[in-house]
């Protein structure tokens, strides 16, 4: 049995066709059937039913080509994991970012990152931060894209960039008429706030503890884009990062921002990886890319009308 044989095994069993599976394969119809029937005589089970017109897998064809397909794909792993022995730059890295950091630094980090490692794939999971923490700790992702305060076993942190945090409001609402806004003043308004879990809500609440203690039912979005537009429709104000205002003026126009008084809030964004990780220069990159991304508050400054 070949890794040639399973490629061509999986082919039929997708395109239900020896011609159209040979041609797929860069090979002859008569080689392709030869080296089924060889793998069928190995197997000692038959894997295809001929057909007038067309072929099928037999139930334990579709089986073993199902496997076959698996075994296809953890080959392809092999080969990507020595390549990035010679090359930490290939092969495909997995990266986990959480909801509230993904949608505003992915648009600039995908095309910075493709100059800087254009063989170095990106397979991206968003996800909260205590799940993406766990399924780092297991191996399942290289890297996580996350806001400290973040500690656990065994892997470390390095941080990239500050992002200020600002209030956002509907155009029109009395605030505009200031020039910036205590913390304080949140505890008088109804702030939308991004439901349990996402730790971008822990940190609003830490910047307003009187919101913790609110009467009344509080609407919540499940994304910082789903409560820009609540806001702009006028069923509330919100904390928002630089990051997430939008990037084109008519974006930005959906809301009038303004600072916090005195010192800016703000959030550490930083890579989380494991420690010992085989591919140092590959955080070493991303780290340094994810910190080229980083919004500006002074470029965010016309979105304070």
């Amino acid at each position: 049995m070949t890794l040639n044989e399973l490629r061509y095994l999986v082919a039929v069993a997708r395109e239900r066709h020896f011609g159209r599976a040979a041609a797929h394969c860069f090979v002859s119809q008569p080689s392709l059937s030869i080296a089924i029937r060889k793998l069928e005589e190995e197997l000692g089970v038959p894997l295809f039913e001929r057909l007038p017109g067309h072929i099928q897998p037999t139930p334990i064809g579709q089986q073993i080509a199902d496997q076959a397909r698996r075994v296809l794909a953890d080959v392809d792993t092999i080969r990507a994991l020595a390549a990035t022995a010679t090359d930490p730059l290939a092969g495909p890295f997995r990266l986990g970012v959480i909801f509230s950091i993904g949608p505003y630094l992915l648009p600039r980090l995908i095309p910075l990152l493709g100059r800087l490692a254009p063989r170095m794939p990106l397979v991206i999971e968003e996800n909260y931060t205590d799940d993406l923490g766990t399924r780092l700790q297991r191996g399942e992702l290289d890297a996580v894209v996350l806001s400290l305060p973040y500690r656990a076993p065994d892997i470390d942190v390095v941080p990239c960039y500050r992002e200020e945090f600002v209030v956002a409001m509907p155009p029109g609402h009395p605030w505009t008429r200031q020039a910036s806004i205590g913390p304080a003043q949140l505890g008088d308004e109804n702030v939308l706030l991004l439901g349990p879990r996402h730790c971008f809500r822990d940190q609003v609440l830490a910047l307003c503890p009187a919101l913790m203690h609110k009467g009344g039912q509080r609407l919540e979005g499940s994304s910082l884009e789903t409560i820009r537009y609540m806001v702009a429709s006028g069923a509330g104000i919100s904390v928002l990062p630089v990051g997430a205002l939008g990037e084109s003026p008519r974006e930005r126009a959906l809301l009038a921002v303004r600072p916090f008084r005195g010192t800016a809030p703000y959030r550490q964004v930083a890579l989380a990886s494991r420690t010992g990780f085989f591919r140092p220069r590959a955080i070493e990159i991303l780290a340094q890319a994810i910190t080229d991304c980083a919004p500006s508050a002074t470029g965010s400054s016309s979105a304070f009308g």
